[in-house]
């Protein structure tokens, strides 16, 4: 394959387009790690404006003359369009681990009696730490057990084989955050359904790049950062799921003022507000908020049907490169080939990971991420990568190997990667 190749695709690729309504300031720079912060949308910026102008001229005023206190459910409806959800399902608010800690705790309650929670070896670290705290707050006879994999694929067999009447929960990432592999949101949720157990997933790395399918799944509960394909910016708050029937039900365990059904009556009795705006705790922050709807309206703009479509032809693409261009130089796919089990980002492993990862950014300008202990995670956000940027990122990462540009990183590291 070659340059003029990619320029081919890029030119009949009906979204190309969209990367015009992205800040790229360096045009040089190919960014592959939307799967970790992606780009900022150019109307961030006059949408911020707007915002400090209302703060400064209009003060505590705002709260009532602008469109503050609603949008959480707003955005949280149109992040529902993007995951499959109904509206009335998701709610903007806190972080991803914190809302993770709230919907796990809330699911052993709705299950007494079950003192299992199941997850698997590859779900994101933060998720096992926080059930496991879960279970420790619980109670002494509550038990987080985690089913081993290949360290690629979900081990479905195993989670059916752990699934039974002590079971509470199962939670798990959609999209697995190292390798990429994706589960079947329905078939797993009817698992553990068949068990009795509810589901929690977490769509942080999937929401905006891979159909979910929430309702149509049955799913129970679900969390998601915004910062990552949704371009919400560094830290933005995230998201949680509950499905409809579960709302009147579920008790929120961080119960704070917000979430009162009456808030500015200040009473000491504390009242849960109906639906879904029960599970807010603390005061919302607008600012971090309100900058996640752009990059939420980019996307609903372009379709997920087409960015789906699109992020399959990429990361096909990317593979096909990786085949003829970096198998031969000691890459190694740590991805699923069948891309209808592959989310958005393409991770390859190399002995010399770190330090190519290193010289990628600093001697080429390609911003990609690593994985500890040997993966290099190449993310693709359909909205804004193209078939150029996928195509000099494999060239460069075949010359590093090529002249051995990894050999000044191979000690050191970075607070952040």
């Amino acid at each position: 394959m070659h340059l003029a190749h990619a320029r081919t695709l890029d030119s009949s690729d009906p979204l190309a387009h969209y990367r015009a309504r992205f800040e790229i300031p360096d045009p040089a720079l190919i960014y592959l790690d939307g799967n970790s912060l992606g780009r900022m949308p150019k109307a961030v910026r006059p949408l911020m404006d707007e915002l400090l102008t209302m703060w400064s001229d209009r003060l505590i005023r705002g709260w009532n003359e602008g469109w503050w206190m609603d949008l959480q459910t707003r955005i949280g409806d149109k992040i529902g369009r993007l995951v499959g959800a109904e509206a009335g399902e998701i709610l903007i608010a806190d972080s991803t681990s914190i809302n993770l800690y709230k919907l796990a705790a809330a699911a052993l309650r709705l299950r007494p009696g079950r003192t299992k929670i199941i997850t698997d070896d590859l779900n994101f670290p933060s998720d096992v730490y926080i059930l496991e705290s879960v279970c420790r707050l619980v109670g002494k006879e509550y038990e987080l057990v985690v089913v081993p994999s290949d360290g690629l694929n979900g081990p479905l067999v195993g989670l059916e084989a752990a699934l039974d009447e002590r079971t509470a929960l199962l939670s798990l990432s959609h999209t697995v955050f190292k390798s990429g592999w994706t589960y079947p949101p329905a078939e797993v949720t009817a698992m553990a359904h068949r068990a009795g157990a509810l589901t929690l997933w977490d769509l942080s790395h999937s929401a905006g790049s891979v159909p979910v399918g929430l309702a149509a799944a049955g799913a129970d509960l679900a969390v998601g950062c915004t910062y990552k394909y949704l371009n919400g910016g560094p830290g933005a708050p995230a998201f949680l799921y509950i499905r409809k029937d579960l709302q009147s039900e579920i008790r929120n365990p961080i119960a704070g003022w917000i979430g009162q059904d009456r808030p500015f009556e200040f009473g000491l009795e504390y009242k849960p507000a109906p639906g879904l705006r029960r599970m807010l705790t603390g005061t919302p922050t607008i600012l971090s908020i309100a900058a996640i709807e752009p990059g939420v309206d980019l996307l609903l703009e372009a379709g997920l049907d087409a960015l789906r479509a699109k992020s399959l032809a990429q990361t096909d693409f990317l593979i096909e490169l990786w085949e003829s261009e970096l198998a031969p130089r000691g890459y190694t796919l740590k991805s699923p080939r069948d891309h209808a089990v592959r989310g958005s980002h393409v991770s390859l492993a190399h002995p010399e990971a770190w330090g190519i990862d290193q010289a990628l950014i600093e001697e080429l300008g390609v911003i990609p991420d690593f994985r500890a202990p040997d993966n290099l995670r190449l993310g693709i956000a359909a909205i804004y990568t193209s078939y150029e940027e996928i195509y000099r990122a494999v060239e460069g990462m075949a010359r590093i190997v090529d002249e051995k540009m990894y050999e000044p990183y191979r000690r050191g590291s970075l607070e952040v990667t």
